[in-house]
């Protein structure tokens, strides 16, 4: 709330009058900021802290600018009360009292000591004095220019005691509950590095609220537009950067920890499980050598591929990992077993592939063999089935897949003689 009050140079009875009202308003203005200043949150939480740094300096400066307004504004009001004393002498004053009351409210005529004027505010109230004159507008300007200084200091301090302490304090709380979950998934300092940031984090929020509550306009980023350029909280915001990185730093270490006791949950079924994984691979590995067998003894100049053993590595890892589970090491169980399940997924994609791999050539016969019957179902409906070449391409190409072992190339190459031998009749001339 700005102070203001300008006064006009030459005045008549109805001037006077006007003029009278108008600092009257003024006056009720003034007083009621000066009120609501004395009452504000801010200025007493100021006069009660231990304060350092910037704001013990600024606060300085405006604490004896408090006791400053109010002798300021007791000049203001004697300077009124001596003016309505002349006013009101005669209901229609005459010249004498209209040049008096000229000089009265518009000329230098108000007496300010120079012992009020703090040495740290030379620059508001300009060079010491014993006293100075002022005029109404000036003493009213000069209050303005203190309200402010004093209004920034006290607003910005009030913003960041407003904003910071209790939030910091719930988020100590918070650090608290993380710690304790650290602690039921056996994270300790020293241990593991979550457990030595909660520490380091804790340090410095206890830290950061001491700073705040001694130093709250360390954290106040101003806006520049406060009487006080070189320095005022003007209008501004509260600077949280530390707070927030610290409050994210401690989410993400609330969701590791959470993470570590899902896995301390879940451990048991998820090594179940890596275990059933490497079961089915192994029955596929076996499944695979069987068919390679098979492969060997039924299919004639094929090269089958070799099937590999099991992943004896693995299972050493998967009893590493029962111990980890067995001791309580959950922040090294998590990666292990991160591992473990991408490593058992990968070990039966594998063995899949070489059963894949094994069965290609039996998959090529059971192929050729049931385009063969096909071709034989199309040769009936053309009316070639009695054809005896027809026939004996079929019974050629028969006898190639049907054989063991078999020749896949020539029974393929069979099979596409046979075909051919239909084409001429299945494909009438344009």
């Amino acid at each position: 709330m700005a102070l203001t009050g300008p006064a006009g140079p030459v005045m008549n009875r109805e001037e006077v009058d006007r003029a009278l009202v108008r600092l009257g308003a003024e006056r009720d203005a003034i007083e009621a900021a000066l009120l609501a200043l004395q009452d504000h949150p801010g200025r007493r939480l100021l006069e009660g802290a231990e304060l350092t740094g910037r704001t013990a300096e600024r606060w300085a400066v405006a604490e004896q600018g408090v006791a400053l307004l109010w002798s300021l504004f007791d000049r203001y009001v004697e300077a009124l009360a001596a003016a309505r004393a002349v006013r009101f002498r005669r209901a229609r004053p005459g010249q004498a009292e209209l040049v008096e009351l000229t000089e009265l409210l518009q000329g230098a005529g108000v007496t300010v000591s120079g012992s009020h004027v703090p040495d740290a505010a030379r620059a508001l109230a300009g060079p010491a004095r014993l006293s100075e004159q002022l005029t109404l507008a000036e003493l009213v300007a000069r209050m303005n220019a203190w309200y402010a200084t004093v209004i920034d200091v006290v607003a910005a301090a009030d913003a960041v005691w407003s904003a910071l302490p209790a939030r910091i304090d719930l988020l100590l709380a918070e650090g608290q509950r993380v710690q304790a979950l650290a602690r039921s998934v056996g994270v300790r300092p020293g241990a593991h590095p979550a457990a030595d940031a909660l520490q380091q984090l804790g340090g410095e929020l206890t830290t950061l609220r001491a700073e705040v509550v001694c130093d709250p306009l360390a954290l106040w980023t101003p806006g520049g537009t406060g009487a006080d350029q070189s320095g005022g909280a003007g209008t501004g915001t509260v600077d949280t950067a530390r707070f927030d990185r610290a409050a994210r730093e401690l989410d993400d270490l609330r969701v590791e920890l959470e993470a570590l006791l899902r896995l301390r949950d879940e451990a048991d079924e998820r090594l179940q499980q890596v275990g059933e994984v490497l079961v089915r691979a192994d029955a596929t590995l076996a499944e695979a050598r069987r068919a390679r067998g098979e492969v060997l003894a039924k299919i004639a100049a094929t090269e089958v591929p070799a099937v590999p053993g099991p992943a004896s590595a693995l299972r050493e890892r998967i009893a590493v990992a029962a111990e980890l589970r067995h001791q309580g090491q959950w922040h090294r169980l998590a990666p292990l077993l991160d591992s473990l399940e991408d490593a058992a997924a990968k070990e039966l994609v594998r063995a899949r592939h070489s059963l894949t791999s094994v069965t290609r050539p039996l998959a090529v016969r059971a192929e050729l063999r049931g385009r063969l019957d096909a071709y034989k179902a199309m040769a009936a409906r053309l009316g070639l089935a009695e054809d005896p070449v027809i026939i004996e391409r079929y019974e050629k190409a028969r006898w190639l897949l049907w054989s063991a072992p078999c020749d896949l190339r020539a029974a393929e190459s069979a099979v596409a003689r046979y075909q051919q031998a239909l084409r001429p009749v299945a494909e009438p001339a344009d």
